[in-house]
């Protein structure tokens, strides 16, 4: 309970963890995202806390078991809050390591890059982004304009799921879907041409840019995504990462074993820059 609002999610401890991950999915899923319930080798919460980082995979505000406090997370900042509030609480005197880093999914970039910017975020150390952009395919463009929180329009799934050979089949079954949460409407119209440029110009700590071979949902040839390593201006570093053989949910793919692998392998230069700023300090 975080402000009286209950925060679920799923936990993976490391016994003496170098770094707590803090993953946020995307829309119309959950945390089970990122547990890919059948397929532990594509679990990131397992693979990252059999490497040593306690992961945290939280339900966003409006999903899990605050879905019926909805309507009261239109505030970004509210949101900030209640999933610090929520690490706070799940880390408790736990030991978070060398701190914190974020990694976000399509939807979940938003938050994630605002818990980045946030005053409470003295503590993190990089964040990874993927399933995200500045610009829309066409064609994709025109299905989203039309979904609503309770309509979804023919062509959406194909948009996030096709090739369809990229994905197990038990993950196409629809088990890890969720109802999507109205606030996201704002959030989505809002993203590529206001808050995603302005919460990233304000970025400190190291950015990896993940995007997959079929991306459907966003422009991604060099020119999209150099546009988006842009917006990084005051971040030390960014990093591109594409993957090939891998569809828009990423960490649900028969890739997804790889992608974590190279997102765990961006976290140990993460780590390994802040003992490298901590030892210049003195």
């Amino acid at each position: 309970m975080v402000d009286g609002v209950p925060m679920s999610g799923l936990v993976a401890r490391a016994a003496d963890p170098r770094a707590v991950i803090v993953a946020v999915h995307g829309g119309a899923t959950s945390s089970t995202y990122f547990e890919c319930p059948g397929h532990p080798e594509l679990s990131l919460l397992r693979t990252a806390a059999a490497a040593g980082f306690t992961t945290i995979a939280l339900d966003r505000p409006g999903y899990g078991a605050s879905a019926l406090y909805a309507d009261e997370m239109a505030d970004p900042d509210r949101r900030t809050a209640l999933v610090y509030g929520a690490v706070d609480k799940i880390l408790a005197d736990d030991s978070p390591g060398a701190g914190l880093f974020l990694f976000a999914h399509s939807a979940g970039c938003e938050l994630a890059l605002r818990m980045v910017v946030d005053p409470r975020g003295a503590d993190v150390v990089g964040v990874e982004l993927a399933g995200s952009g500045l610009r829309y395919h066409p064609d994709a463009l025109a299905i989203i304009e039309e979904a609503t929180v309770t309509s979804r329009p023919a062509g959406l799934r194909d948009l996030l799921w096709q090739p369809t050979e990229l994905y197990p089949p038990e993950v196409l079954t629809g088990a890890l879907s969720a109802p999507g949460v109205g606030y996201e409407s704002e959030v989505t119209a809002n993203w590529a041409r206001r808050d995603f440029p302005e919460l990233a110009s304000r970025v400190t700590v190291p950015v990896e840019f993940s995007v997959a071979e079929y991306e459907a949902v966003w422009e991604s040839d060099s020119e999209a995504v150099d546009a988006v390593a842009a917006l990084f201006r005051s971040s030390p570093a960014v990093r591109v990462n594409r993957m090939p053989g891998s569809g828009h949910n990423l960490s649900v793919g028969h890739t997804a074993g790889e992608y974590h692998a190279r997102v765990l392998s961006f976290v140990d230069e993460c780590l390994a820059d802040v003992a490298t700023n901590e030892l210049e300090a003195g």
